[in-house]
């Protein structure tokens, strides 16, 4: 009997522990509601205004071919109507009349939507974000607006020099999951997208347990947390996880390097980008901690890197770049050369990616500094209240809060040992995508196949 009394006790105190509020870091605090909504409540009283984020676990990771946009093209569509607002101009109103500023993002792992607004408005401010998140209308007129805007917007990316040496880099990287990283998307699927299409993708990943809401800003911590449950509190959870019935396919590793050269009649300079599959952070979370250090380090103006290169006159630009993703974060190094000096260029940086691992490539002194200044940037992300919600919804979704809430932490315990490693495990000697963007009317000068290859 005393065994049994003894369980009940801590089944009702583990319980307690997951729906009671918990202070997670200075002026932060953490809620899950029982129907598995997480809620992260940030206190900043410098002015009288509140930002409402929510954020969902989808985005192109989970696009296959014929979805590729269609989560952006989604994204749009959350602020022209819904179940209570159910049309634009209704749905405008209502904005209006909280003094809303809105707007929405959606990138590879997370889409997120937020409004800032008076905090006094704060209930009603959820009560609209319900209405949206929850209860969203796919009308066809309004659709038809958003696919052309949407198309726009891939029209202008498309319209940038740099844009054909970055898709034909995601390509050649990711294979035949090129969808589930192409955010933008594909002209024809978006053009063409139905409403049972978005249907589809609210009725798999727009759940309460798939999602995060942020509430920071002017606002009292139990009041705030008091009206989410009031309001949120009666979503249903998904009876599915998501991502155990349709699994993120895994990207298959590089087995050999990938060269390729574009010809462009749009591009005045050239251009080089390597890039390697990184570290994530299912699987090696020390490695994305190296790879934020050792990236900063080799950006610096007085790295060897920018010495061999940029000092030296053989290139224009040179900088290293790793996106932190829960499925393959990315490695980069994007090269400039100076166009008269291309080969000679292209000869330095593979020298210099060879050099990556030598145990004086980094000096002590630019270890800690890079750690140091990590951190500090970490700070300064924070000053600006509704950015930092963006923030904590980017690293809720492709890391954890705790990843978060832990990185200075962990980025200060990182050696010269754990960046070499992270070199020798990801970079030196694996194979990579190498690509070249260089001017049609230079190529029969430079005669870059002969030589970048």
């Amino acid at each position: 009997m005393r065994s049994k009394l003894l369980l009940t006790v801590v089944l009702v105190v583990s319980c307690i522990s997951v729906f009671s509020q918990q202070k997670i870091a200075e002026n932060m605090y953490f809620k899950k509601l029982s129907n598995g909504l997480e809620i992260l409540v940030v206190i900043d009283n410098t002015v009288p205004l509140a930002t409402i984020e929510m954020a969902c676990r989808n985005g192109s990771f989970t696009e296959s071919d014929d979805y590729n946009g269609l989560s952006h093209l989604y994204e749009h569509l959350f602020f022209k109507a819904n179940k209570d607002y159910p049309n634009f101009e209704s749905f405008n109103k209502r904005s209006n009349e909280l003094e809303i500023t809105s707007n929405a993002n959606t990138r590879e792992e997370v889409v997120n939507y937020y409004f800032t607004l008076p905090s006094a408005n704060l209930k009603p401010g959820l009560k609209f974000m319900n209405s949206a998140i929850r209860y969203p209308i796919f009308i066809k007129e309004d659709m038809a607006m958003e696919n052309e805007i949407v198309n726009a917007e891939f029209t202008r990316q498309e319209s940038s020099p740099l844009y054909p040496l970055i898709d034909a880099d995601k390509k050649h990287m990711w294979g035949d999951n090129y969808s589930r990283k192409n955010v933008i998307g594909n002209h024809d699927v978006i053009l063409s997208a139905t409403p049972s299409k978005m249907d589809s993708i609210k009725n798999k990943y727009y759940w309460p347990n798939n999602s995060v809401l942020v509430i920071a800003g002017d606002v009292k911590v139990d009041e705030a947390f008091s009206s989410a449950e009031d309001v949120f509190g009666s979503w249903k959870a998904s009876p599915f996880d998501p991502f155990k019935k349709w699994p993120i396919p895994e990207f298959k590793p590089l087995i050999k390097n990938d060269y390729y050269i574009i010809e462009s009649t749009k591009m005045p300079v050239p251009y080089m980008l390597f890039s390697w599959h990184g570290p994530d952070t299912r699987n090696d979370i020390p490695g994305t901690y190296a790879a934020d250090v050792f990236s900063f380090i080799v950006n610096q103006n007085g790295s060897k890197l920018k010495k061999a290169l940029i000092n030296s006159g053989l290139a224009q630009e040179a900088s290293v770049n790793y996106y932190t993703q829960k499925y393959t974060g990315p490695i980069s190094f994007m090269v400039s050369p100076n166009p008269a000096k291309i080969k000679e260029c292209y000869e330095e940086a593979l020298k210099q990616i060879a050099l990556w691992d030598e145990e004086d490539y980094l000096s002590e002194v630019q270890i800690e500094r890079a750690k140091r200044l990590l951190s500090i940037s970490q700070v300064e992300r924070r000053e600006v209240t509704s950015d930092y919600a963006h923030l904590l919804s980017f690293w809720w979704a492709s890391a954890s809060v705790d990843y978060y809430t832990h990185y200075e932490e962990n980025l200060n315990k990182i050696t010269r040992a754990d960046l070499l490693n992270y070199v020798r495990k990801y970079i030196k000697g694996k194979p990579f995508c190498a690509g070249m963007i260089i001017n049609k009317s230079s190529v029969n000068a430079v005669k870059p196949q002969e030589f970048f290859k």
